[in-house]
């Protein structure tokens, strides 16, 4: 029985996964003519898929809506910072130890979707539960709480890999920056808009309902914008004999992208410095409500100028990048970064957190898109899943010691905490723009050649 029921569990993941169905190899020609002829179509699809996601994730920001939420179960900074770890690092941190697997893998499309529906999706419907068992009983809202958000961000960190190599494969070098620049400029853009929303919701209906609606409307967009993502057309190309046959030896490529890729080393270095930067961005809002005791319909407002921040970061970036390249948008990001803490270790009154959230957004955006885009660009195709998990989850370990260091520092003194975040992302700045060059125009021997990988 115990037999019988592995290989039904085996077969079905070879069905969701699509490793039976047949794969027609093209030429290089045939394969580009493919993405041109699919473009249009994948840029509708996608665009309506990220357009949707971003306005549902406005509705359970983890820099506004979520703080505001956890404080009416908890004042321990603890549960703060645990949020804060969960929304910067959950993302990135499974990364490197699924792109091993991904790039083995001849299709993406089936990860992204099949399995992205129960590790990223359906967590989401979680949330408002938590919501409506607040008043009644706040241990169990908490924890179904953190349950839910953790599920959703490492089950959408475990396929992100897949994801990414996915949307490389689907638009060209010099579209996917306006791509993802313009889709995430119309889902934050639609997401300013939901923020106003939120914040009304939250001043018009009575607590917990007005979470539970909140939440809600976040499950339905996330879900809405996996149906659209379902349409993509993916070109699949067979994986390569050599390629297939190295998963044992995928902790070695990583050691020789290390030791011998010093372009993407230093990369790495800035990305870990820039989100150690970050260490203040949860903390923002919990320093306005505790310093200045801001209502909870400001918060919504605060909301607000973060998406319109994040959205003009998402155009921004992807304009420019295109063009000049991501690195020069990411200095632009610890530009913003450097302001954005300075001003809040300075802020005299509540006002200025509405610019301190704006310039907080323009950050988020430009990171969004340049920080994920730019690492598609350090490797050859084959090896581009184990780059974008290495990229990413170096971000996240940077993402995870932050805030646990964040909520040390404010235990003591926000003043402290936000000082701190604006001196290294003024190191992070540093060591992007002195040691790191514009992978795209940088041509360096293939770091894996050695290993014949």
């Amino acid at each position: 029985m115990g037999l019988q029921r592995t290989a039904r569990g085996r077969q079905m993941i070879r069905l969701m996964l699509e490793l039976d169905k047949p794969i027609q190899p093209l030429s290089d020609a045939e394969l580009e003519q493919k993405v041109l002829t699919n473009y249009r179509w994948n840029f509708t699809v996608n665009l309506i898929d990220g357009a949707a996601f971003w306005f549902g994730l406005s509705f359970i920001s983890a820099t506004t809506i979520l703080p505001l939420f956890l404080s009416k179960l908890t004042t321990a900074p603890i549960w703060f910072a645990l949020l804060a770890v969960l929304s910067q690092a959950s993302w990135y941190l499974p990364q490197l130890f699924t792109a091993g697997v991904t790039e083995r893998l001849a299709r993406k499309k089936p990860i992204v979707i099949n399995i992205g529906l129960f590790t990223e999706r359906l967590p989401i419907w979680l949330l408002p539960v938590s919501a409506l068992l607040a008043p009644s009983q706040p241990v169990l809202a908490l924890v179904i709480f953190f349950l839910a958000y953790a599920w959703h961000g490492f089950g959408a960190g475990m396929i992100a890999p897949a994801w990414s190599d996915m949307i490389a494969r689907i638009f060209p070098v010099d579209r996917r920056g306006w791509f993802f620049g313009f889709s995430s400029f119309v889902g934050t853009g639609l997401g300013a808009a939901g923020a106003i929303v939120s914040g009304w919701m939250l001043a018009t209906f009575p607590y917990p309902l007005n979470f539970a609606y909140t939440f809600l409307v976040a499950a339905i967009a996330i879900t809405l914008s996996w149906v659209s993502l379902a349409l993509t057309r993916e070109p699949v190309q067979p994986i390569p004999a050599h390629i297939r046959a190295k998963g044992d030896q995928s902790w070695q490529k990583i050691k020789a992208i290390v030791r011998r890729d010093r372009n993407f080393r230093n990369f790495l270095s800035s990305r870990l410095l820039a989100n150690l930067g970050r260490m203040g961005a949860g903390f923002l809002t919990v320093a306005a409500i505790q310093r200045w005791q801001v209502s909870d319909a400001s918060v919504g407002l605060y909301t607000a100028a973060l998406l319109i921040g994040q959205t003009l970061g998402n155009l921004a970036a992807g304009m420019i990048a295109d063009r000049r390249g991501h690195k020069f948008t990411l200095e632009l990001a610890q530009w913003a970064s450097i302001l954005t803490f300075g001003m809040a270790w300075l802020a005299p009154g509540p006002d200025w957190y509405y610019a301190i959230f704006f310039l907080m957004g323009i950050v988020n955006g430009i990171s969004i898109v340049s920080g994920i885009l730019i690492v598609m660009e350090f490797s050859q195709p084959e090896h581009r899943p184990t780059y974008i998990g290495m990229g990413n989850t170096v971000t996240g370990i940077g993402g995870a010691v932050a805030p646990l260091v964040g909520g040390l520092l404010a235990a003591f003194s926000y003043d402290w905490l936000f000082l701190a975040s604006a001196l290294l992302s003024a190191a992070a700045l540093i060591v992007l723009s002195i040691g790191m060059r514009e992978p795209r125009r940088h041509v360096q021997a293939d770091p894996l050649e050695e290993l014949g990988a």
